[in-house]
């Protein structure tokens, strides 16, 4: 049986960030959420290299990073994992580009130039479905070869068909050079009619109110980068390395963990928790002209091999009308992820 969620006093606001202090002590009592913690959650490993998760309305079909190619998933590509297809009974059509993925686990780094096979070593190593129930699936990495990162990524459709995506991982060998594990995630959208993300912000060199900034970015790995206000985080990194949306940061910094971006009259958002203060990150073209991505990174500085780390986010696919729609939309989650 899953083991309940270790439950915290709720913050009155959102913060902007938490110190690396605070984040190294919330860290020393994570909860066990998945099969990498705890391993008496049970699991079965379907034949074929997906599932289909249905709940409220919205379909999510999570893939390893095999091919699949049927009726079910015709054309999907080796190498993108997560969430193949995500539909809603407002829209029928495939939010992603067909053939790529959403949440789709893309790089481990440490900000040293290696061959390309290296740094999109999550696309190459064996991964293995797990199949927990009708609303749950995860992928599972054992030690990678390149860095000895055993991970495993835990899918699962909320009540209201928002995904709820954990990852743990366990640095299993020193082979981080610079000391801190990168962790980068993309969502390829299939021809939104805004390339843009929206997000509560500031500009980075002129602190005020959070307002709403327009995320916008004119080529892959120009001004792609967007940190949180508090995070004034430096990673080392070679001068050469070659992906250009890691360390390549935008005019504006954000006040609140969560996005949105908009396709075909709906809204993904994307809702982060404050601790884990990741990095938004986006291109206009990373699945192909017109086909904008949509990302996010995890960094975890000082890393310590044999412990096991944990990020949790949530994205919802709903109908669109406004900004101010999304952000009641988003609020519950928002709240849940601030505790």
């Amino acid at each position: 049986m899953m083991r309940p969620f270790l439950a915290v006093v709720s913050l009155a606001v959102f913060p902007l960030g938490g110190s690396l202090a605070a984040i190294a002590a919330a860290a020393e009592e994570l909860p066990a959420l998945t099969t990498l913690s705890d391993p008496a959650i049970r699991y079965r490993v379907p034949e074929k290299p997906y599932v289909v998760l249905k709940r409220a309305g919205v379909e999510a079909m999570i893939v390893d990073n095999r091919a699949a190619d049927d009726a079910v998933l015709p054309g999907h590509r080796a190498g993108y994992s997560g969430v193949a297809s995500l539909v809603h009974a407002r829209r029928k059509e495939n939010l992603f580009v067909p053939g790529y993925a959403g949440l789709n686990f893309e790089h481990v780094h440490d900000g040293t130039t290696k061959p390309r096979d290296v740094l999109f070593e999550p696309r190459h190593a064996p991964m293995e479905l797990r199949a927990i129930d009708p609303s749950t699936a995860e992928l599972y990495q054992k030690a990678t070869p390149n860095y000895g990162l055993e991970s495993v990524l835990r899918y699962r459709l909320l009540d209201d068909g928002t995904i709820e995506m954990t990852f743990e991982c366990i640095p299993r060998e020193r082979l981080f050079k610079h000391g801190y594990v990168g962790l980068f995630w993309a969502s390829y959208i299939h021809r939104p009619e805004s390339l843009d993300i929206h997000f509560l912000g500031q500009e980075a060199d002129a602190p005020g109110p959070a307002r709403w900034i327009r995320g916008v970015t004119p080529a892959h790995g120009v001004l792609p980068t967007h940190p949180a206000a508090s995070d004034r985080r430096a990673f080392a990194h070679d001068p050469d390395f070659p992906l250009t949306l890691v360390f390549n940061l935008s005019r504006y910094r954000y006040r609140e963990p969560w996005y949105y971006g908009v396709s075909h009259g709906m809204a993904l958002v994307f809702v982060f928790r404050p601790k884990d203060l990741v990095r938004f990150s986006q291109s206009p073209s990373g699945g192909g002209q017109g086909n904008p991505a949509w990302d996010f990174q995890y960094l975890i500085p000082d890393y310590e091999v044999g412990k096991r780390y944990q990020m949790v986010m949530r994205a919802m696919y709903v109908p669109y009308e406004s900004p101010e729609q999304i952000e009641r939309a988003s609020r519950a989650h928002r709240q849940a992820l601030a505790q």
